[in-house]
């Protein structure tokens, strides 16, 4: 596989890429790079890596022009057609998996369990879920009211839809962005984020390499400074039907607001402040890594991470004791320190942890004041004793911290686990089903995961969130529904 870009570089600067390289935009089929750009460094070391091209307001306007010129006939290709044209992608993207894992390790800092273990592999298997669902997009022969009336209700693709994707997936996150999109005979727009823009170019690489034409997967990439004008420009273009953003509630919010002033459709998966409830019952061996998994996976960089691990008092003492061992066990000195994408997530985490235990809480394991190689690495931290007037309780941290609350009852189990903005995910450790159950029911959450961390995403189970964790659906037949709508046709006989 070749990387390449408009300047013809090849390979990774990890592998001997110069760091001039500049990562170029794709428009309508043609790699472009441009005279702004911007740095791209790396998390573990700081030093640069390469380049990328910045979108201006007059090339997202072009992304969208070459987007609508190219619905047409991408809109009537067959389902066939198409499904082969993705699964075709699938393949690519297993083929050039090593590449892609160490460019996504290159540019996020992820470690490669993460990247070739788990974010490449369902990738794959969810673009092969993709292409094998297109067929059921179906319409429908309803019975009408009145005599001689008859009618049709067909699903059409909406046209021009806006992907906004972030860094820390970028496969799984990038792909989706377009890929419910493209299967369901929309043309696509796909904003990379400004910290992994090699990751999205190397998605619109394996798109167009499947055959996928020209203008229907636009890939963009712009400067930070820049994010408003571009983005703005996009939402407002009227060719652009709906927008898909997956990120923070805050950024997500913004977005909801300008398409709504457009009368605009969103999907949107936004942030999360995932519960693991851990009853008196529960194998505490096997909740005991999930929850360190769940809570220091990517540094804690993963909207359904684990932020609460809420434990019966019953078996607090004998939890912490396999919390410790299976965090030492997984995270410990042994093995480097996690790495954050930048600095301010340390901060940011240090801060929250900082703050609580000036007013009472306890670190419980793990040194907050531990030196490290880098100022974006940082060791897992257990906080306790921490209340609901302290930063920790209900901010999303994003990184490697968790807090642990002991509780008295399964219902107080639910109400804290419910004491939240988000409502992404949750899980429940117990030996009994009815048990798991009847409180998954209680958990306002898109998703909750009985016996199983709260990290969870695969290609068949509709994923999205409730609350200020978002709405719509991405995976599944629902994804394929968000990018479809109805037209009824009637007519006399």
């Amino acid at each position: 596989m070749s990387l390449n870009g408009a300047n013809g570089s090849n390979g990774l600067a990890a592998g001997g890429q110069s760091p001039e390289y500049i990562v170029p935009l794709q428009i309508n089929g043609e790699e472009i790079t441009t005279d702004n750009t911007f740095d791209v460094v790396s998390p573990r070391t700081g030093k640069l890596l390469w380049k990328s091209a910045s979108c201006s307001k007059k090339d997202a306007i072009r992304a969208v022009e070459a987007a609508q010129a190219a619905f047409p006939n991408w809109s009537r290709t067959k389902p066939a057609k198409r499904r082969d044209l993705l699964l075709k992608a699938a393949e690519l993207f297993e083929s050039r998996a090593e590449e892609l894992a160490e460019l996504m390790d290159t540019e996020t800092g992820s470690p490669p369990a993460l990247s070739k273990g788990f974010n490449l592999p369902t990738t794959i298997e969810l673009i092969r879920d993709v292409a094998g669902r297109i067929a059921t997009i179906q319409g429908s022969v309803p019975i009408c009211a009145e005599e001689g009336t008859s009618a049709i209700v067909y699903k059409e693709p909406y046209g021009v839809i806006l992907g906004i994707a972030p860094w820390n997936a970028p496969y799984i996150l990038g792909a989706r962005a377009a890929l419910f999109a493209l299967a369901a005979g929309n043309t696509t727009i796909l904003k990379a984020s400004e910290l992994s823009p090699r990751c999205f170019y190397a998605i619109g690489r394996v798109f167009k390499d499947a055959g996928i034409p020209d203008g229907c997967l636009n890939v963009l990439a712009h400067r930070p400074q820049d994010a408003a004008e571009v983005t703005t420009a996009l939402i407002e273009h009227p060719y652009v039907k709906k927008i898909n953003f997956t990120g923070s509630t805050m950024v997500g919010s913004i977005i909801a607001s300008q398409a709504g002033k457009h009368l605009k459709p969103v999907l949107m998966e936004l942030g999360g402040k995932a519960s693991a409830i851990v009853l008196p019952d529960a194998d505490l061996q096997k909740a005991a890594l999930a929850c360190a998994l769940g809570s220091f996976l990517h540094a804690g960089q993963i909207c359904m991470a684990t932020e609460r691990i809420v434990v019966h008092s019953s078996v607090a003492s004998s939890f912490r004791e396999h919390f410790r061992s299976a965090v030492s066990q997984v995270f410990g000195s042994h093995t480097p320190a996690p790495v954050l994408v930048t600095s301010i997530g340390v901060s940011k985490n240090r801060k929250l942890v900082s703050q609580a235990v000036e007013n009472g809480a306890k670190i419980t394991a793990g040194d907050l004041d531990a030196k490290e190689s880098s100022n974006t690495r940082m060791r897992p931290i257990v906080v306790e004793g921490v209340k609901k007037d302290m930063d920790i309780w209900y901010q999303e941290s994003f990184g490697p911290t968790v807090t642990l609350v002991e509780v008295e009852s399964e219902e107080e189990a639910i109400e804290i686990a419910n004491d939240t903005e988000y409502g992404l995910t949750g899980a429940v450790f117990t030996r009994d089903l009815a048990t798991g159950l009847r409180v998954a029911k209680q958990i306002e959450t898109g998703a909750v995961h009985i016996n199983s961390m709260t990290v969870h995403d695969e290609a068949s189970l509709p994923h999205g969130g409730a609350k200020k964790s978002g709405f719509g659906r991405f995976n599944g037949n629902a994804g394929l529904e968000e990018f479809v709508r109805t037209k009824n046709v009637t007519w006399k006989d």
